[in-house]
């Protein structure tokens, strides 16, 4: 699924000044940190601030990856991961380090769809 005309209509109320910048740039602490030091350069320039260049992170979700759903994996990773999981959803959102912009752009699934077991949480990890 690709979010392209909620995240258009949002920056032409941003434009029209009917939302507050503040309001559409309101990315959590964790989520810049994360785009920060794990995102890809996205290739475009912020469409709020239009200073810094975007990043584009994507995180996996699925009941066979147990522990590890809502992982960040990068775009490599995430197809080596289509090869050897049944059904598994990416979200990849897009976030500008300097002014707090985030939106996701879009969703799909990954996986050859034969169901699989989750995987177990390591022993040596603390509850």
């Amino acid at each position: 699924m690709d979010y392209t005309l909620q995240r258009n209509a949002l920056l032409r109320e941003v434009r029209r000044g009917r939302v507050f910048g503040g309001d559409a740039c309101d990315a959590d602490p964790y989520l810049l940190r994360a785009a920060r030091w794990h995102g890809e350069a996205a290739g475009r320039a912020c469409p709020v601030c239009e200073e810094i260049e975007l990043r584009e992170l994507s995180f996996v979700y699925g009941r066979e990856l147990g522990p590890f759903s809502g992982r960040i994996k990068h775009t490599t990773q995430v197809g080596e991961l289509a090869a050897t999981v049944g059904d598994v959803q990416v979200h990849v959102a897009e976030v500008c380090v300097g002014c707090g912009w985030n939106h996701l752009t879009r969703s799909f699934r990954i996986g050859d769809g034969q169901p699989r077991r989750p995987l177990r949480k390591p022993p040596d990890w603390l509850d």
